[in-house]
């Protein structure tokens, strides 16, 4: 049975009446990827928002950092796990697929990164990306230590934060407003 068809379970966005600007980033997106993921679509609703979400994505993951940006889509895999975002999962599930080269991470970290055999980085990365998501509130100064003990800057902690950070916002305006991933993201890089 295939997920419903819909982007988001608001109106869609008329992307022919965006600004100039948005509609290459669209083409642009949609050149290198071969889609426009849905999530663009879906903030195409609100245009200055998707000028802003793009402009943080692209810093967030794209930007310098002394996180590589398999760490990262891994960090994003694992948030999305633990708010079971199904939009996020996928797209950011074939994500690791694609940059790891192994088609089974992107599952252990979809249903439960601690069966993965991952490098004492990568655990204490998401670990803590885990616990933040979780219960953020418990995060003390132990748990900061904990990244730095297996070679963690503390500009890479905050990129870990920022990253987790990042992913618990979208996560709910994934859940919040029923948002599908492309449906082309299920079969690439298996």
């Amino acid at each position: 049975m295939p997920q419903p068809d819909h982007v988001t379970r608001l109106i869609d966005a008329d992307e022919t009446g965006l600004d100039d600007d948005l509609k290459a980033y669209l083409a642009k997106c949609d050149e290198k990827l071969g889609m426009i993921p849905n999530v663009l679509r879906a903030y195409a609703l609100r245009p200055e928002k998707l000028r802003v979400f793009s402009r943080m994505y692209n810093e967030v993951m794209l930007g310098e950092s002394g996180l590589s940006k398999l760490e990262r889509e891994m960090i994003a895999v694992a948030v999305s796990s633990a708010n079971r975002c199904y939009y996020c999962l996928v797209a950011h599930g074939q994500a690791v697929r694609a940059l790891s080269g192994e088609p089974e991470l992107g599952e252990m970290l979809a249903f439960n990164y601690r069966v993965a055999d991952l490098p004492a980085r990568q655990r204490a990365m998401l670990d803590f990306s885990w616990k933040l998501s979780q219960t953020p509130q418990d995060i003390a100064e132990e748990d900061r230590e904990a990244l730095r003990c297996v070679g963690f800057s503390d500009e890479d902690i905050f990129d870990i934060c920022d990253v987790a950070a990042f992913f618990n916002y979208t996560n709910r305006v994934a859940h919040g407003t029923d948002m599908m991933p492309n449906g082309a993201y299920h079969a690439m890089n298996r």
